[in-house]
């Protein structure tokens, strides 16, 4: 496993390069400063901070470091935000958004994963996270409405049912397009009964799959 020393100099060297991402600053800086994301990654992977996507356990993958931060930036996370995030993966996107809101309901269709995630969380000392098994597609609207919800997988349109469990002026993020192909990270912002979107990055991400997983 590569040394913490290495580690410190990549993370050093990352946060140069975002200086030029728009809203990342302030208080989204210090939290990639402060999460390890070496933690989330699995032991082979030389830099944590190199700009590709990297395998995880069931098949599933994360998103670069790059992607993980100009999504978070995106979101415009809020100390009071309620935040849904669909698909916790590694976990290292949800530590961000617990580190930068008030809570986060994240899910993830593999019990495994979401054991994973949850002992991470915990080592590093994040405990504002509810961690539920369920496919996400209809998001979760038990615990809404929510302020933020963020979707990492792709749908051709947008759920009605997950812009319904914004509270208003909240935001939404998702990649929008088809499923084979490039798509696009898209913002969607509730005010009263309208929403307004614009495209944020392009993307490509899996769709959201049905179900739970029966064994992973």
């Amino acid at each position: 496993m590569p040394n913490s020393q290495g580690d410190r100099e990549r993370l050093a060297s990352f946060l140069m390069t975002l200086r030029s991402v728009e809203g990342v600053a302030g208080r989204l800086m210090a939290a990639v400063e402060a999460i390890p994301r070496r933690r989330f990654m699995p032991d082979e992977i030389a830099d944590p901070y190199e700009d590709h996507a990297v395998p995880i356990a069931c098949g599933q993958t994360m998103p670069s470091a790059r992607h993980a931060i100009r999504l978070v930036a995106a979101l415009k996370v809020q100390p009071e935000s309620r935040i849904l995030e669909i698909g916790t993966g590694s976990g290292y996107v949800t530590a961000l958004l617990a580190r930068l809101g008030l809570h986060v309901t994240t899910l993830e269709r593999y019990k495994s994963l979401v054991a994973a995630a949850s002992d991470r969380l915990k080592a590093t000392a994040l405990t504002n996270t509810t961690f539920v098994q369920e496919d996400g597609r209809n998001g979760y609207a038990e615990m809404g409405p929510f302020d933020r919800i963020v979707v990492h997988g792709s749908f051709e349109t947008v759920p009605r049912s997950l812009l319904d469990q914004l509270a208003s002026h909240g935001i939404l993020m998702a990649a929008i397009g088809p499923a084979e192909g490039e798509q696009r990270i898209t913002r969607f912002q509730k005010f009263g009964s309208r929403f307004e979107e614009d495209v944020v990055f392009p993307a490509r991400l899996q769709p959201l799959e049905s179900g739970v997983a029966s064994f992973l």
